[in-house]
């Protein structure tokens, strides 16, 4: 008999659909044939042991319909890579608003805009009796970009209902001292914040410029610029919901230069929504440095992914890393994992540290 995970998710929206889909892909093959994935086995856990058994949106074209159809349904425009999901038997709950929705989202063609659900919400203490009712072991969280309150909200949901916590927006929570301490005082896991794509724009940036510091070249500037179609893009059209975001991906790159290049040398965050991209996510990086006698060199990069599940390749493992933690009594931040799948972590390592701490928290020879 196999391990299982217990999956809430909050936000069925196309970061949902990818890790749902993904789930089902990865529990038809052979661990063989498990191409795409960073780590395939965690402990036991493989996965396709992922069973969602909760969520909750605010859309009314996905609230009170399985899991298994609304991860299909508008705004959602995410590839297909899956379409045989099976019922699930899990009815999509309404979600607490509060701040989960940017008022220019209304504005746009239903299609592609928020169609906000006339059903009642669940309160913090339905969303607890709720975790506990269909015994989840971990919630991760998809709430939009600038939803402080809304990422709060099921933070707290999960502290009072003894649920691990994946957060995977840029509200800090897991790297919050305050938050931290109340996750580790109660023993649940939390793992967080922002999530970090498998090979997106930003582990592509770090990448990069650990090249520049490791070969001795100074950097002297730097820029990431990304653009995309989906309602996240979209969502960041409103520029007052990007303060967490830009200090989140800011510092997932300027943390490894070990001097300070000035402010305004540095410059990484969203430019534009380009409706027709829909999941597509493009993304243009440059770094100006001065290698050999001060002599200036620059390089430019193009990358263009497939947004969402880029996202699920990082999440499968960091959902399973929260189960793992769960079983082993373990609780707070989980050091090791969100340093390799977060932006913004409690601690930030070098990428290929932060993979090896990740094995050796798998193998127990590491706590967190």
């Amino acid at each position: 008999m196999s391990k299982r995970v217990r999956l809430a998710i909050v936000g069925v929206g196309n970061c949902a659909s990818s890790l749902i889909q993904g789930i089902f892909y990865y529990r038809e093959r052979e661990e063989a044939n498990f191409h795409g994935l960073m780590f395939p086995d965690i402990d036991g856990y493989k996965p396709g042991d992922i069973d969602v058994v909760a969520a909750w949106d605010v859309d009314d074209r996905k609230v009170g319909r399985d899991v298994s159809e609304a991860i299909f349904s508008p705004p959602n425009c995410t590839t297909i890579f899956y379409r045989d999901v099976p019922c699930l038997g899990v009815k999509v709950r309404k979600g607490k608003v509060l701040d989960g929705v940017a008022a220019h989202m209304k504005d746009f063609p239903s299609e592609r805009s928020f169609v906000l659900s006339s059903e009642r919400e669940d309160e913090l203490e339905d969303v607890v009796a709720h975790l506990r009712e269909v015994q989840a072991d971990v919630l991760i969280s998809y709430v939009p970009v600038g939803a402080e309150a809304s990422a709060r909200f099921y933070a707290e949901a999960c502290l009072r209902a003894g649920v691990a916590f994946v957060n995977a927006m840029p509200t800090f929570i897991v790297s919050d001292e305050g938050w931290s301490k109340r996750f580790e005082e109660r023993g649940i896991p939390a793992v967080g914040d922002d999530i970090k794509s498998q090979l997106g724009a930003t582990i592509l940036h770090r990448t990069l410029v650990q090249l520049f510091i490791d070969r001795g070249i100074p950097v002297k500037r730097t820029y990431q610029l990304n653009f995309g179609g989906n309602t996240d893009f979209l969502n960041m059209l409103e520029r007052g919901r990007l303060a967490t975001k830009k200090v989140s991906k800011t510092e997932a790159v300027s943390s490894l230069i070990p001097y300070d290049i000035g402010w305004e040398n540095i410059h990484i965050g969203p430019s534009d929504w380009v409706p027709w991209l829909k999941d597509k996510k493009i993304a243009y990086i440059r770094i100006d440095g001065e290698h050999f006698g001060g002599v200036p060199m620059s390089v430019e990069v193009k990358l263009e992914v497939e947004d969402s599940p880029n996202s699920a390749g990082s999440a499968i493992d960091a959902i399973r890393c929260a189960k793992l933690a769960k079983d082993r009594g373990v609780g707070g931040p989980l050091i090791s994992i969100s340093a390799y799948t977060m932006k913004h972590p409690p601690k930030q390592f070098p990428d290929h540290v932060a993979r090896e701490m990740v094995i050796e928290f798998i193998q127990g020879k590491r706590e967190r």
